[in-house]
């Protein structure tokens, strides 16, 4: 039996064109963003979801009822979808990073699995709980086709998870806003 799942990676914000690093703080879709969630909507119109689930941060959740309308569904908030929770790092650039806290820098560029970023959440603990949340999709809608609406983050720990790439390998690949991401769980796993 196979399940799809659909990653959305949020709509475009503010931020995201500052580069600025948002976690779990709740920026808001800006124009751009707002237009790519309806574009996203229409470019799925071929797929039909049995559910659609979202991060409960704001801009994950726009993003998810522009589809959630075209397919006359509710929206499920699944909190274990938010992006992961970067402490210190919160609201400022990486080039700010490097400057006002450049041990926390150090671990960042790594990509130190181990790092919390003091009063954050470090990227096993959230790798944890991005693969907990996706197994009680997938036990919850075995053989159906879902679409979920989340961050750049969540999608870069599943991708890793698909492939078997480490969390702690550079990332080599592109995680664009509003892009339709599809991955297949089965008895052969991912």
């Amino acid at each position: 039996m196979t399940t799809r799942i659909c990653i959305v990676r949020h709509g475009e914000t503010d931020w995201n064109v500052e580069r600025r690093i948002q976690g779990h703080t709740d920026v808001p879709l800006n124009a751009t963003g707002r237009a790519q969630a309806l574009a996203m909507a229409y470019n799925a119109g071929h797929h039909h979801f049995s559910a659609i689930y979202s991060s409960d941060l704001g801009r994950a959740m726009e993003t998810a009822l522009a589809l959630a309308e075209r397919e006359g569904l509710e929206v499920r908030p699944l909190p274990q979808l938010r992006e992961r929770h970067y402490g210190i790092f919160q609201g400022i650039t990486a080039a700010e990073g490097a400057e006002l806290h450049p041990t926390a820098y150090g671990h960042y560029s790594a990509r130190d699995p181990s790092y919390d970023f003091e009063t954050g959440e470090s990227l096993l603990g959230f790798a944890a709980r991005v693969r907990e949340a996706v197994d009680w999709m997938l036990r919850h809608h075995g053989g159906e086709t879902i679409c979920a609406v989340s961050h750049g983050g969540v999608l870069d720990v599943l991708y890793r998870q698909a492939t078997g790439r480490p969390l702690d390998a550079p990332r080599d690949f592109v995680i664009p806003n509003c892009a339709l991401n599809w991955f297949r769980s089965d008895t052969h796993g991912w």
